[in-house]
């Protein structure tokens, strides 16, 4: 079934979201500090290990790097446009609006969980080339090993950041949903080099999630992802 695995993937956010509120509950302050501290690590390492992997490679039983003017320009007009486009006010401005609507006005960690939690669990190769391979065959298996990942990943935000986190699971619906509904009209410009491109550019923003995660907000990751679009035009 076509779209099965952006469904599955949007009920393990919010069934991992749901558990964290549960398990916020019980938490003390302290416990909720220590887990975000360990999430902000573990995001650094998916995001470090992600980058390397793009840009070292072994040839002649030397290590080389590659990629390197790929991921400035990308970061560099990425930003550019993000930063004109004032896209982290934005997702910022929609996190409130969500507050709002849901009569959370006291959880001053609302839109944090929301934007942090949507920027993980969006960003990344896995959902792309698992919402295109939906889209194009119904093979949801990709999306539903990424399923099990979110599960994880969320079950901690929310039991940190508390309810906003579920509400992520609304733009990773449409994202996915998206290249999922479009898979045929983006599959010539997913091309095994673009795929390994967003692949790195993905993984040094989620590198920036989890600095913001671990030292509190220090880039404007939001402003930043425009920076997925320049491996389009990179050949």
């Amino acid at each position: 079934m076509i779209g099965l695995g952006t469904i599955v993937n949007t009920l393990a956010v919010v069934a991992g979201g749901l558990l964290g509120l549960m398990i916020k509950g019980g938490l003390k302050e302290r416990y909720q500090e220590i887990l975000m501290q360990a999430l902000g690590l573990a995001t650094l390492f998916i995001g470090i290990s992600g980058a390397m992997s793009g840009m070292l490679k072994i040839a002649a039983n030397q290590l080389e790097t590659e990629g390197t003017i790929l991921l400035i320009c990308s970061l560099v007009f990425g930003s550019l446009v993000g930063e004109w486009m004032n896209i982290e006010k934005r997702l910022d401005d929609l996190g409130v609006w969500m507050k709002d609507k849901v009569k959370a006005k006291n959880d001053s960690s609302f839109v944090d969980g929301f934007v942090t939690s949507s920027l993980v669990i969006c960003v990344g190769a896995m959902a792309i080339v698992g919402a295109l391979q939906d889209g194009l065959t119904g093979d949801g298996s990709t999306l539903f090993a990424k399923s099990i990942l979110d599960f994880g990943i969320v079950i901690v935000f929310a039991s940190t950041l508390g309810i906003g986190v579920v509400f992520s699971a609304i733009p990773l619906f449409v994202y996915q949903g998206t290249i999922t509904l479009f898979a045929s009209f983006l599959k010539p410009f997913l091309t095994e080099m673009v795929i390994s491109n967003l692949s790195l550019v993905g993984s040094v923003l989620i590198f920036a999630v989890g600095i913001n995660v671990c030292f509190g907000k220090k880039i404007k990751v939001g402003n930043m992802l425009p920076a997925m679009i320049v491996p389009f035009f990179f050949h």
